[in-house]
């Protein structure tokens, strides 16, 4: 096959083209990006001159480069989105043009070009739970521009299946952590102010619970889906590693051999959710997925990485910045 991937110089997008790359010999990618906040061409380097890699940089809200690229491509994973929760707070258009216009855009192209559109969305959209786990039939709650946007373009797709038979599936992710994400997310940027001995901030107590996964074995989920699963459906994709945002950092720090009480507690953001949960029995048991690192070899395999590839981070991280923003958790 070959892939249309959106979004690919950014974390689970580059996780996703390394997989496949590496793994199956008989796919190859075409990779467009806007090169936007969080995208970085180094980790995908090594495959600069492959034949089976292709990187063009552009939106998918440009209607006639997306009618180019889809028309040459068998199917399309959409990874392209702006994914901060704190910047959409501040500045919700880019998460409306990149998450509604931009999907839209590839949906009016899908009307003409029966191609399968895999499409990355959230456990955001359901907002916060107190004590159930969303299957994919829960209603949807979201709580910032962010998860509107993403909540949005669910909605927009399943019109578009319902309306024009397009073939589409959804998929929603807890959250994800490993190699090469942005320094802007929790792990990567706890890491990195350990590495310089600066406290680490840490919201509401540090009581936020999130769902982790480990970001290779969202990529194996989202190749299932794309071979088999249904269109018109849509599917949540979890490890079931709920662990509180307190617990992580000390955890992180521990790996590290830092003191585990270096974290400082700072104001909670505005419509902050206290907890995520996905309930992933359907993708299990439909399509023979399960989740194959653990927490505790993920984390240190995270570690170990932005330990030993400084140069990949070093250049973008502004300290004093990187010490002021909040991040998604």
């Amino acid at each position: 096959m070959k892939l249309l991937v959106t979004g690919g110089l950014g974390f689970i997008g580059t996780n996703f083209i390394i997989h496949i790359l590496n793994n199956y010999q008989d796919h190859s990618i075409v990779n467009i990006d806007a090169e936007l906040i969080g995208s970085n061409h180094k980790s995908l380097s090594n495959f600069e001159n492959s034949n089976n890699y292709k990187f063009v940089k552009g939106n998918i809200t440009d209607r006639v480069l997306m009618e180019k690229l889809i028309n040459e491509c068998d199917a399309i994973i959409n990874f392209a989105a702006e994914s901060h929760v704190d910047r959409s707070i501040l500045n919700a258009k880019p998460f409306i043009d990149s998450n509604i216009i931009g999907v839209f855009t590839i949906l009016e192209i899908l009307k003409n070009q029966k191609k399968r559109l895999v499409h990355i969305s959230t456990d955001e959209v359901f907002g916060s739970l107190e004590t159930d786990s969303a299957d994919e039939n829960y209603r949807f709650n979201p709580s910032s521009p962010y998860s509107a946007s993403k909540a949005s373009s669910e909605l927009l797709i399943n019109s578009y299946v319902a309306t024009h038979d397009i073939d589409a599936v959804i998929t929603r992710c807890t959250n994800n952590y490993g190699p090469q994400q942005f320094l802007e997310k929790l792990i990567p940027k706890a890491i990195i102010l350990a590495v310089h001995n600066i406290p680490v901030p840490v919201y509401n107590g540090g009581k936020g619970i999130r769902d982790w996964i480990f970001v290779d074995d969202h990529c194996n989920a989202i190749m299932k889906v794309l071979h088999k699963g249904k269109k018109g459906e849509s599917y949540n994709i979890s490890a079931s590693n709920e662990i509180d945002v307190l617990t992580i950092i000390k955890q992180i720090l521990s790996i590290m051999n830092k003191d585990i009480s270096n974290y400082e507690l700072s104001e909670d953001r505005p419509g902050h959710d206290f907890r995520y949960s996905l309930d992933s029995s359907k993708i299990r048991k439909e399509l023979n997925w399960s989740p194959k690192v653990s927490f505790e070899e993920g984390l240190k395999t995270t570690v170990e990485w932005y330990l030993k590839n400084q140069e990949w981070w070093k250049d973008i991280a502004d300290i004093k910045t990187l010490n002021s923003i909040q991040w998604k958790s």
